[in-house]
């Protein structure tokens, strides 16, 4: 078996004698939730991202220019409110000495988050505007950052479940046509993937059948992480000590 398809075997059926054991394929799922949230809130609660700052950013510029389309408000909440959520994400994982309990315990928080935007999304119709727009981007900017803060905390390598830039580099930089030796490129190929199969459902199930329905596939997958993360509380294997 070659090393990329070895290394992205290894992500999906992890070897429970890793540094990281069975982390990698719960931290792959949690980057298919970030493609799903960042789909409904860039194309139902206009030009923002829940998930993917950087993006914020460079819409806080635009809009200061007065680029049509961009609103400088919205970016500034989701910003706020990812940042709030990172903090909490953070106190969580400094306090647990167990990293599926670092993981269950700040799922347990984004799950209610993302469970009450799917509330409000599906009792609200769509066009979401005003203070239910508003609400939505905190709501899952809290729950994004708390998944954020974790997952920085857990440091699988090559699995934020957010930040894909340096994956994406590494794929290239590191690769045997870069005179390096390739390694993990067959995670980080899994990681990008993975957004983009959470985007592809997330704008589908969008457009073409409830507004709503990425939140709720969302948190499906939120209760399935949270139900393996909690089984594994249990585990006192090397990988679950903090780095």
């Amino acid at each position: 078996m070659s090393v990329p398809l070895r290394d992205a075997w290894t992500t999906v059926i992890p070897d429970m004698k890793d540094r990281h054991g069975p982390l990698p394929p719960l931290m792959l799922t949690l980057t298919v939730v970030t493609g799903l949230v960042d789909a409904f809130s860039y194309l139902l609660l206009g030009h923002v991202f829940v998930a993917n700052m950087t993006g914020n950013v460079v819409f806080l510029g635009f809009a200061v220019v007065g680029a049509a389309g961009f609103s400088l408000l919205a970016p500034l909440v989701a910003l706020a409110a990812f940042t709030v959520g990172a903090l909490f994400g953070g106190r969580v994982a400094h306090r647990a000495r167990h990293r599926a309990r670092v993981l269950h315990r700040a799922l347990l928080l984004e799950t209610l988050l993302v469970v009450v935007a799917y509330v409000i999304a599906q009792t609200v119709d769509a066009p979401y505007t005003g203070v239910v727009r508003y609400g939505l981007i905190a709501l899952l900017g809290l729950g994004l950052g708390i998944q954020n803060a974790t997952s920085r905390a857990l440091a699988v390598p090559d699995l934020t479940t957010t930040v894909l830039t340096l994956t994406i580099t590494g794929i290239a930089s590191d690769s045997r046509a870069a005179g390096g030796g390739g390694g993990r490129a067959g995670r980080r190929i899994l990681s990008a993937a993975a957004m983009l199969v959470g985007a592809l459902v997330g704008a589908v199930a969008a457009l073409h059948g409830a507004p709503a329905l990425p939140l709720l596939i969302a948190a499906l997958l939120l209760v399935a992480v949270n139900v393996a993360a909690f089984r594994l509380t249990r585990s006192d294997g090397a990988w679950t000590v903090p780095l």
